[in-house]
Formats: structure tokens, sequence, C-alpha cells
């Protein structure tokens, strides 16, 4: 529920502002749930490669056994 609590906004301004709230939570719930892997696959060598190549650097001879 949303409650205005100052000013007294337009109908349009109350939809644009409803709209960004509801885009905001679905990109949230949507990150939330792609992040969440089961614990099995926390070290699975797969997933640190997803990325791609590192790029070189001062520790980039550390991360030479990633597979491509």
């Amino acid at each position: 529920m949303i409650k205005v609590i100052r000013g007294n906004p337009t109908p349009e301004e109350l939809a644009a502002a409803l709209a960004v709230v509801q885009a905001r939570a679905a990109a949230s719930t949507s990150a939330t749930a792609d992040s969440a892997l089961p614990p099995e696959q926390w070290a699975d060598p797969a997933r640190i490669a997803r990325g791609g190549r590192p790029l070189p650097g001062p520790r980039a001879w550390a991360r030479t056994y990633w597979p491509v």
C-alpha cells in the first residue's frame, strides 16, 4: 500500500511513481532469484568462469588455472 503524506500528486504523477516502484520490485525479485544457488554449486569452477577470462593484472598469474 502506498500512502501520499504530503502534496497533491496528479493521477499521472502517481501512476509514474507506482510504475517505478513496481519495476524496482520486479528487478529486485529477479536478481535474488538468479543469484540464489544451491550449496552444491557454490564451488563449481564453471560458475567462476561464466564472467569470461580475467583481465591481466598484478594477480593474473594466480587465476591462470580457470577453465575457458
